[in-house]
């Protein structure tokens, strides 16, 4: 399947913003529109795209270039007439698209969710528009649908039930409906949909019906689309990506839940104010600065610098944490950035260990409790992975003892060692090789041994959230 985006216009109500650029081009945190719409329709396996340009399109395509740097092909088609309306645009790809597509527009912002859904559905019709249930507001499409088919499509309708959020998925048929409308001297698109209508041969896709996140509380719970069309609507945007990922609320240990919301409030603030620099940051980048900081960490725990060390450390966690805020708001998720992730945090862990050692060398058996705690870090995940593949998940013994849990024990026991002198220290890293290993050896039982379904969602918040994306995954592919 191919994804037609149609980047012709030049934007008016940008007007201040577009005299020496295209609309698509415009920056959104680190990436332009229709960079941020390519990402997203790859999401939902798509990697070949018709890009119909017009204002200022040589622009657009030095840009974007053959797609290879996205890791997509990219075909342009050129539309002169650009003034017109945009069902023009959408026509002159017409000899590029001899199969099912979806259409799109190069300045509506929207959640891979919709498109992963709408690309999987069922219909013998012509077009299907994905449609939001919000109140109309001044300039909307709007859409007035019965019993799930298009009965009329507008700005100017009186009476509606939903908003066009520029999201279609189309069979070749539809440019027949376009060419009807054009020779009527009716150029935009949703004339063309109002002809396909007329023939009972359009129907709606309720992105409002859709699952929203049943997974630690995503304040974002349903699908969102933004049609990016003034400058406020640039804000809004930015802001809304720039909203933290998660909000935690179920968990009943109070001072746990605190103390992770305020992490990841950091996190996310790092991650912004990375994506707001004026040059574009690759988020593997920040997972080998992270890496660096948790190494000099280490060193200086060796040269007995604790609370020094403990702040390298806690800073090391934040930036760790804004690598993946950074991917997923930038749209660089890779598989290889999370493998890089993971390896690089295990040797941060077993360094610090290691430089805590050293600088509890004078304590007894301080190296036993060194390997056991290194062990326990270690089986902790492995566990994991283990039973990730026999298609299972593990339950923790208590609250979660993940890597960030560990990590934040480590700081809070350099800070009262601050008060209480290295014993303190000593004595934290005790309680991370005993629950560690506690955890390890608790989820080999086969009673642990759980599939994802079988979970409460309660239950779900403790688990890592590597566990979860993968599990939610394979849920959607199922569906």
């Amino acid at each position: 399947m191919k994804a037609l985006i149609i980047a012709a216009g030049q934007g008016s109500r940008l007007k201040s913003l577009t005299q020496d650029q295209p609309k698509p081009l415009l920056d959104l945190l680190g990436l332009s529109l229709i960079e941020r719409v390519i990402l997203t329709v790859k999401q939902a396996g798509i990697d070949e795209f018709v890009i119909v340009i017009g204002y200022l399109g040589e622009k657009i395509r030095e840009k974007l270039g053959d797609g290879n740097k996205h890791r997509v092909k990219i075909t342009y088609v050129e539309n002169t007439q650009w003034q017109n309306g945009n069902g023009v645009s959408v026509l002159r790809a017409k000899d590029l698209l001899n199969e099912k597509f979806v259409l799109l527009m190069s300045d509506h912002m929207f959640d891979a969710r919709i498109l992963k859904q709408l690309v999987r559905y069922e219909t013998r019709r012509s077009v299907v528009l994905a449609i939001d249930r919000r109140e109309a507001l001044p300039g909307d499409t709007k859409v007035l649908a019965n019993e799930g088919k298009i009965t009329a499509i507008g700005k100017n309708i009186q009476v509606s039930n939903g908003i066009d959020t520029g999201i279609f998925l189309c069979s070749p048929k539809i440019f027949s409906y376009i060419e009807e409308a054009i020779k009527k001297g009716k150029t935009e698109l949703a004339e063309g949909i109002a002809g396909a209508a007329k023939n009972i041969d359009a129907e709606v896709f309720d992105i409002t019906q859709l699952d929203g996140h049943s997974s630690k509380k995503n304040k974002k719970t349903k699908p969102w689309w933004i049609d990016v069309d003034t400058e406020e609507d640039l804000r809004k945007a930015e802001e809304y990506l720039c909203e933290p990922d998660t909000v935690y609320v179920l968990h009943q240990n109070v001072i746990y839940r605190k103390w992770k919301f305020i992490g990841d409030r950091l996190r996310e603030g790092v991650a912004t104010l990375i994506l707001k620099l004026p040059i574009s940051i690759n988020p593997n980048h920040i997972t080998i600065g992270s890496f660096v900081l948790g190494i000099l960490s280490a060193i200086v725990f060796a040269i007995s610098y604790p609370l020094i060390a403990g702040t390298l450390y806690y800073i090391s966690d934040v930036v760790d944490g804004a690598d993946g805020v950074v991917a997923r708001r930038s749209g660089k998720v890779t598989s290889y950035g999370g493998y890089l992730d993971s390896c690089l945090d295990r040797y941060v862990d077993t360094f610090v260990l290691v430089g805590i050692c050293v600088y509890l060398s004078d304590f007894r058996y301080i190296w036993l409790i060194g390997i056991l705690a290194i062990i326990g870090s270690f089986m902790m995940s492995y566990t994991i992975h283990r039973a990730e593949a026999l298609g299972k998940v593990v339950l923790p013994l208590f609250i979660p003892w993940g890597r960030r849990t560990r990590m934040q024990t480590i700081i809070v026991g350099v800070l009262l060692g601050r008060f209480y002198g290295p014993s303190l220290l000593f004595y934290t890293l005790i309680v991370i090789a005993s629950i560690g290993n506690l955890n390890a050896f608790w989820r080999m039982m086969p009673w642990m041994l759980k599939d994802f379904e079988e979970v409460s969602e309660r239950t779900r918040e403790l688990l890592p959230k590597t566990s979860i994306r993968k599990f939610q995954r394979a849920e959607e592919v199922t569906k």
